[in-house]
């Protein structure tokens, strides 16, 4: 009996030291491997960032560096456990085959990530508007992109969902152009109305004069009289003039008697004897 348990004990001493050290050997090989591949692509991350590299394409490639080193010190630690790594790479690729045909859309997400870049229709820190969101671009990974829109929510939006449609980006120009349409009733003064919105845009010192603010009478609608009026403002001050302007009218246009009509129907009847 006592022959018997000491040959278990050598045959557990033996595995253990020969499989022992191999384990902490690969622990130590991926603790080390994660804690390089860390340094190493904030690293590279910190170049790109001096040159002055877009930061999307920064934050793009950070990911791909990143996972591609973790990928290497995985295979370093299995080689090191003494798995067959050539094995393993021809198992993984097929099993990255049959993964990538059942997540088809996911993988388009990656391309539709790919030409983001490359074509860079926006980048982070625009405010866009695509697949029915408006707001800014916080960020762009391999799946999707993250826009946040003005109440500071964070939509998570496919990357295939956005190259899939239109992109309007309203940060890729300097100046943008504020669009309202304000209505006055028929009897009210045209002149008076035109000279009053002229006079509200060239007082705001936040329109630029050139281009000059243009006011025009754009259409006589069924109840009012219709007047355009386009200003050009800084993209970042776009939607403070847009609203005050909205509000400014308002007030001018009670202080001066000019009334800004709702949709009326007159109705005419017919009295039979």
């Amino acid at each position: 009996m006592d022959i018997e348990l000491s040959h278990y004990q050598e045959m557990v001493i033996m595995y253990a030291s020969e499989y022992g050290l191999k384990i902490i050997a690969a622990i130590l090989i991926f603790v080390i491997g994660k804690w390089l591949a860390n340094k190493l692509t904030a690293f590279i991350k910190s170049m790109m960032t001096k040159a002055k590299v877009d930061k999307t394409l920064v934050e793009f490639s950070e990911s791909i560096i990143y996972f591609s080193l973790l990928l290497m010190v995985i295979i370093a630690a299995l080689n090191q456990l003494g798995v067959n790594t050539t094995s393993f790479v021809a198992v993984f690729g097929a099993a990255t085959l049959a993964i990538g045909l059942a997540l088809q859309g996911s993988f388009s997400n990656i391309g539709a990530a790919v030409l983001i870049i490359l074509f860079r229709p926006f980048k982070v820190g625009d405010v866009i508007e695509a697949a029915g969101v408006t707001g800014e671009v916080t960020d762009i990974n391999l799946f999707s992109t993250i826009i946040t829109p003005v109440d500071k929510r964070m939509v998570i939006v496919p990357n295939s969902s956005i190259i899939g449609g239109n992109i309007t980006n309203f940060s890729n120009r300097d100046t943008r152009r504020v669009d309202h349409v304000f209505g006055i009733g028929y009897d009210d003064d045209l002149k008076l109305a035109k000279e009053t919105l002229l006079e509200i845009v060239n007082n705001d010192k936040r329109i630029l004069q050139e281009p000059a603010p243009f006011v025009a009478v754009s259409e006589l609608a069924d109840s009012s009289v219709n007047f355009v009026v386009r200003a050009w403002t800084k993209t970042e001050e776009y939607w403070d003039v847009y609203f005050d302007m909205l509000e400014t009218v308002k007030l001018t246009f009670d202080a001066k008697g000019i009334s800004i009509p709702y949709p009326q129907m007159h109705i005419h009847t017919d009295k039979e004897n």
